[in-house]
C-alpha cells in the first residue's frame, strides 16, 4: 500500500511540474507571437496580376542586368562576382528563381524599396546595396515581377529553393555547403551554420523567424525575406534533410519506447513483490 501511495504522489508531484511549471518556463524563452502572414499585409498592395511580361523584360534588361544575372535567359551580370563584391561589398543575385521563391506582391515591394520590404530600414537609411526603384511606377514593377514569374522554374528540388533563399548567408556544413557572395561580412552580424537549427528550434519558431525575423528577434540583422509559403516549406524540409534525417525513424520508436516501459515497470513491480513477500 505504501508503495501505490509513494506511487500516486510521484505522479502528482511530475504532473504538476510538467503541466504548471513546464509550460510557464516555456512561454518565457519562447513567447508567442503572431503567425506567419505569407500575404505580407503591412505591405503596400500592388497588383502583379495585371502585369505586361514584354515590358517587364525590356525594364529588367534596362535596370536590373546592370548588377543582377539571369542564367536561366542568358542574362550575364556585367561585372564578375570579385568584381561585384568590390563595388557593391555583396554579390547580386541570380534572379532566375525569383518568381518562384518569392511571393508576388513582396517581390514587386522589394523592387520598390528593399529596405522597407525586408524591415531592415534600422540597419540600411538610404545606403543599402540596392537601390530603391519608388521612381518606377506601380504599373511598371508590376511588369518585372509578371517577367520574373513568366521565366522561374516549374518547380525546384528543397536544396535549389534553401541555396536561393538562404545560402548566400548560411552555411551548411553538414551538406558541404559554404554560404559566398560576401553578406555574412556585409550584415555585420555572426551568421550561424544551419545545419542542426532543425533540432534546436521547433517548427513554430522557424516558420514564424523565417517569415518575418523581427517578430522573434528584433533588431536583427537578418533581412524578411519574403518567400511563400511552399518554398518556405522547402527550406524547412531541406533543414530537416540535412540535419534531422532519422526524425521518422526516431518518432516510430517513441511509442514502443513507452510500451517497453510499461511491461517492464509491471514486471519489476511483480518481481519487487515476489521477493519481498516473504519479508514483510
Amino acid at each position: 500500500m505504501k508503495e501505490f501511495v509513494a506511487l500516486i504522489v510521484v505522479v502528482f508531484v511530475t504532473g504538476v511540474i510538467y503541466w504548471g511549471v513546464e509550460p510557464f518556463a516555456h512561454s518565457q524563452m519562447n513567447p508567442k507571437v503572431e503567425p506567419a502572414d505569407y500575404t505580407f499585409a503591412d505591405l503596400q498592395p500592388i497588383d502583379t496580376a495585371k502585369g505586361n511580361i514584354g515590358n517587364g523584360k525590356e525594364l529588367v534588361v534596362a535596370n536590373c542586368i546592370a548588377c543582377h544575372s539571369i542564367n536561366k535567359e542568358g542574362l550575364e551580370s556585367p561585372f564578375a562576382p570579385e568584381d561585384a563584391l568590390s563595388a557593391y561589398g555583396v554579390v547580386p543575385p541570380d534572379l532566375s528563381s525569383a518568381g518562384f521563391i518569392y511571393e508576388a506582391n513582396f517581390l514587386a515591394n522589394a523592387i520598390k524599396n528593399i529596405a522597407v520590404a525586408t524591415k531592415q530600414t534600422h540597419k540600411f537609411d538610404g545606403n543599402h546595396p540596392m537601390p530603391a526603384y519608388d521612381w518606377m511606377s506601380d504599373q511598371e514593377i508590376a511588369d518585372i515581377v509578371a517577367y520574373l514569374v513568366s521565366i522561374a522554374p516549374a518547380s525546384m528540388t528543397n536544396k535549389e529553393v534553401f541555396i536561393d533563399s538562404c545560402g548566400r548567408c548560411h552555411d551548411v556544413r553538414y551538406d558541404k555547403w559554404q554560404a559566398n557572395g560576401g553578406l555574412k561580412t556585409y550584415l555585420g552580424a555572426k551568421v550561424p551554420d544551419l545545419s542542426m537549427m532543425i533540432r534546436s528550434r521547433n517548427m513554430d519558431y522557424l516558420h514564424t523567424f523565417i517569415n518575418d525575423p523581427q517578430k522573434r528577434l528584433a533588431g536583427t540583422a537578418m533581412p524578411r525575406v519574403g518567400l511563400t509559403e511552399s518554398a518556405e516549406i522547402q527550406v524547412v524540409k531541406y533543414m530537416e534533410e540535412v540535419g534531422d534525417s532519422k526524425k521518422a525513424e526516431r518518432e516510430s520508436l517513441g511509442w514502443k519506447m513507452v510500451l517497453f516501459m510499461l511491461v517492464m515497470g509491471v514486471i519489476a513491480y511483480l518481481w519487487k513483490r515476489k521477493v519481498w513477500h516473504d519479508a514483510h
